[in-house]
């Protein structure tokens, strides 16, 4: 058995749900992109005393306490948190934490990988496979929603994303995404999304989307990412003021990107993060650049990169 185990798990964008409606008997379903930051770094060994130290600690003290009592009861372990992916952020924290301390322990304890049985055992499935899809492999991949049996909702298309596109993050520091109580009772209280819309967004990831990123055409997959963004956003804006994105600066920032080149533009999960692609780093600068100079006060920008493998697994 190793001494101890380091995990890196990336960021994720959710570029979109497919069927917010379930008349077909699947729910949810969704499109997502691994991205090569920010990351979740971790070191789990054992120790005579538990021990949980560095950013989100608390949360991740509550993930290993229920992974370690399903997967290795009776053990202590200490967990040092290296970096942390901002928390309600629309980048996947929670589950990307979650994961990797899942995975860590299994390493750590002999047991065989599995992020899609972690995400049930720490709630973080209850909507969404990208997570645990992203975790074990990267790239863009799309899951197939959840059914009445699912456990995690499946994988069911896996794509490795153009290594010269790249992904303007926006973030704004001022914003939070909706979480918790407030993401559940959004989900509760909004209509059913129609059959129109929900036919819409598959023909838009199935019919354009994957066969854009295939054929290496960023044109075409910014453009069926920004229609899936404008149908989603629109369906739930009166979660968000009545607006399509959480942050106002975030928008008008991104508003002002696509007429300047992006190729592209929406808001991950909840926000208040927003991305944008550009078809090379020197896209990006410029776009980065004019942002900066000329766009709202105060917000973050970032340059990212897909990230084409899953999350990296160290044992000594």
């Amino acid at each position: 058995m190793p001494a101890q185990v380091s995990v890196a798990a990336a960021a994720r964008l959710h570029l979109g749900f497919l069927d917010v409606n379930g008349s077909l008997g699947r729910k949810f379903g969704g499109l997502g992109l691994a991205i090569s930051g920010p990351r979740t770094r971790l070191t789990l060994s054992r120790a005579r005393e538990p021990s949980v130290t560095g950013p989100e600690s608390a949360r991740a003290a509550k993930f290993l306490q229920l992974a370690s009592a399903a997967l290795a009861p009776g053990g202590a372990y200490r967990l040092v948190i290296h970096e942390a992916i901002p928390a309600h952020c629309g980048l996947g924290s929670g589950t990307q934490l979650a994961l990797a301390i899942g995975a860590a322990l299994r390493r750590l304890t002999g047991l065989p990988a599995d992020a899609s049985a972690d995400a049930a055992l720490l709630e973080r499935g209850a909507r969404s496979g990208l997570g645990a899809g992203l975790f074990d492999r990267g790239g863009l991949v799309v899951d197939g929603g959840r059914g009445a049996n699912t456990q995690t909702p499946p994988i069911v298309a896996r794509l490795p994303f153009p290594a010269d596109w790249r992904i303007l993050l926006v973030a704004d520091p001022d914003a939070v995404g909706l979480h918790g109580a407030g993401e559940r009772e959004a989900f509760a209280t909004l209509p059913p999304l129609s059959d129109h819309a929900a036919g819409a967004l598959c023909r838009l990831v199935l019919m354009q989307a994957l066969p854009a990123v295939a054929e290496s055409d960023l044109a075409a997959f910014g453009a069926a990412v920004t229609q899936i963004q404008a149908v989603i956003g629109d369906y739930f804006a009166p979660a968000q003021g009545g607006r399509r994105f959480a942050s106002r600066r975030v928008e008008t920032l991104l508003m002002r990107l696509l007429r300047e080149g992006a190729a592209g533009a929406g808001q991950t999960s909840w926000g208040p993060t927003g991305f944008a692609f550009a078809e090379s780093e020197r896209q990006a600068e410029r776009l980065a650049a004019l942002a900066r100079e000329n766009g709202p006060q105060g917000l973050e920008i970032a340059i990212v990169s897909g990230q084409d493998r899953g999350a990296e697994i160290d044992a000594v």
